[in-house]
């Protein structure tokens, strides 16, 4: 497709003939970043010469691929001494263009009295641009004695160019330079405003073109049909907080109890959860030891607030289990002690819900000083060692700190000895872990570990059918709330493992993992990926799913992919494919009778 402008007039001042600047067409074709041509093919004096020796030939590329040809022609004699090429130039231009100097008043009377009845006589809803270029050197009044001709060495008025433009009802603009501003954005936006109106109805009139075609062949072409609306994945929403929180009233896989000073069981907890927020319970069950922490202040707190009771005599001892009996820790203020239950209640839930833990300690204890007392424990309790305690403001931490990333967080512990009452055997190696964590955050394992079975008293558990790394990031969920596979073959093994152990929010999210990379690869990468991925689909049970999501953008490819598929399977995949079977059967009869002999394709 090609648009074809002719511009008419000259631009150039007279009295400045030695400074002037290139022409309005050439600096625009130049500095305009949609053209695209060198200085050598812009310009075709050659090819102009001998075939229309009246024109200046322009040709280059516009929008990319369209062909822009621009014939100049500035002097009107040389327009007048090949009066059939200049009409049928201007018959069949796009855009015309009138370009006159406003210092110059012999061009715009040029145009005016020669050009523009030419135009007149052989325009057809044609665009028309007057630009007129330069800035005006003197501003004087002209006599308006009819048989003055002083006026003709004036300046051009606005009013004048205005005049003329609503004549042939024509776009009128003013360049004051030959700049990237007035060429580039102001005569460029507009005659590109004109050129994109061009190549839209030569669209069309093709278009139609196309139609009056096709109805002469007596069959039309097949409809292709919208495809379906791409499912809406949604992934479960986020329950740690609550799997944790109701781990401190399930009273499973407990470790440690609390006893008030006189020697009256309080709250129940576990290890683990109580250091993943506070150095001061790593300190008191030396998960680290005061060397390591170098903080007297948390020190001080440990041993001001808490003592460990190891005796053998202690009440309810008999009761206790011999196997692994939990801890008994000894709260040294009473005051602390009363509102402990409520202290731990806040630590599960993450440690960041300021103003109900405030409301629960005034219930209880009316005195504020008493209850500012307590409060500043619990900062003491949550603070950073080695630095200046920052809960000041309780509702900027609030803020601030979100779920289980104040100090340290239960990643700490994620595959490390410490506080470790259960080892899983992988491959040959073994990987530490808690099962206070793996109650709270797997049915499936509070009930291996709760239930009739070997788990339940056993401290060495084999595990099959997954591979270390996988298991490890399955573990590094449950322990952060959060995966990242390496890889699409990571995320299927890891969806294996989440749906052995029943977990559905990292299912979920493996799912989404995988969509997203088999959207986002190629076609030809998708199609030499191995095939024992249709295998690992199987297993997982979600290969109904994943089809349903994938089909809609990779059709060819999941035709490729599930080839090992079942039949039932790949009746789905034939099923939901876009385009359908139908279709592309219709569109084969349709190629198929545009090639025949009888009706042969009138643009070929």
């Amino acid at each position: 497709m090609s648009i074809h402008i002719v511009a008419l007039g000259n631009e150039g001042d007279a009295f400045h003939q030695d400074n002037r600047p290139s022409g309005l067409i050439r600096t625009y074709l130049g500095r305009s970043p949609l053209v695209s041509g060198d200085e050598s093919s812009l310009l075709l004096n050659a090819a102009s010469t001998v075939a229309r020796p009246v024109f200046t030939e322009y040709q280059a590329s516009a929008f990319g691929n369209v062909k822009l040809v621009v014939h100049d022609c500035p002097v009107w004699d040389i327009f007048d001494s090949d009066w059939y090429t200049s009409r049928n130039l201007i018959g069949g231009a796009d855009i015309i263009v009138i370009k006159y100097n406003v210092n110059d008043k012999f061009s715009f009377h040029e145009v005016k009295d020669n050009y523009i009845p030419v135009i007149k006589r052989a325009l057809n809803s044609v665009p028309v641009i007057i630009a007129a270029v330069g800035t005006r050197q003197n501003e004087e009044l002209p006599c308006t004695c009819p048989l003055c001709t002083s006026d003709r060495g004036s300046c051009v008025s606005t009013t004048e160019g205005i005049q003329l433009a609503k004549e042939l009802g024509a776009t009128y603009l003013e360049l004051h330079s030959l700049d990237d501003f007035y060429i580039g954005k102001y005569f460029g936006g507009v005659l590109e405003y004109f050129m994109i109106q061009a190549l839209n109805q030569k669209t069309s009139e093709k278009m139609k073109k196309r139609k009056i075609s096709n109805s002469f062949h007596g069959i039309r072409p097949p409809q292709l049909e919208q495809p379906e609306k791409m499912p809406v994945l949604k992934a479960e929403a986020s329950h740690y907080n609550s799997d944790l929180n109701n781990l401190l009233f399930c009273c499973q896989c407990v470790d440690v109890v609390f006893y008030n000073p006189d020697l009256k069981e309080v709250i129940e907890a576990h290890k683990i959860v109580l250091c993943a927020v506070s150095h001061v319970f790593m300190l008191l069950f030396n998960v680290k030891s005061p060397t390591d922490i170098q903080d007297s202040s948390i020190i001080r707190t440990t041993q001001d607030l808490f003592a460990i009771n190891r005796d053998t005599a202690f009440p309810g001892a008999s009761q206790e289990s011999s196997g692994n009996p939990p801890l008994r820790v000894v709260v040294k203020d009473a005051l602390f002690c009363s509102c402990l239950s409520d202290i731990l209640r806040f630590i599960y839930s993450g440690a960041f819900q300021w103003e109900e833990l405030e409301e629960d300690i005034r219930k209880k204890l009316k005195d504020s000083g008493d209850v500012s007392n307590v409060i500043e424990k619990v900062k003491c309790i949550l603070k950073t060692p080695g630095k200046i305690n920052c809960l000041r403001n309780c509702k900027t931490y609030q803020a601030r700190k979100p779920l289980w990333f104040y100090n340290t967080s239960l990643k700490f512990f994620l595959n490390k000895p410490m506080l470790a009452d259960v080892v899983f055997e992988i491959q040959g190696a073994t990987v530490p872990a808690h099962r206070a964590i793996l109650v709270a955050r797997c049915e499936v394992m509070a009930a291996m570990f709760n239930g009739n079975y070997m788990e339940a008293k056993s401290v060495l558990i084999p595990v099959y059918g997954v591979s270390k790394e996988t298991f490890l990031s399955f573990l590094e969920y449950l322990y952060t709330d959060s995966c990242c596979p390496a890889g699409i073959f990571q995320a299927m093994c890891l969806l294996i493992c989440a749906e052995m152990y029943q977990v559905s929010r990292l299912q979920h999210i493996c799912e989404l993992f995988i969509i997203t990379q088999l959207q986002s690869m190629p076609s030809r990468e998708l199609a030499s990926m191995n095939l024992d991925i249709v295998d690992l689909l199987k297993k997982a049970k979600v290969i109904d799913s994943l089809i349903s999501s994938l089909i809609h953008n990779k059709t060819y490819s999941i035709n490729i992919l599930f080839l090992k598929t079942s039949v039932e399977e790949r009746s789905f995949v034939e099923k939901h494919r876009w385009p359908s079977n139908m279709y592309l059967k219709q569109l084969a009869e349709y190629r198929k009778y545009i090639h025949s002999r009888k009706c042969r394709c009138l643009i070929m």
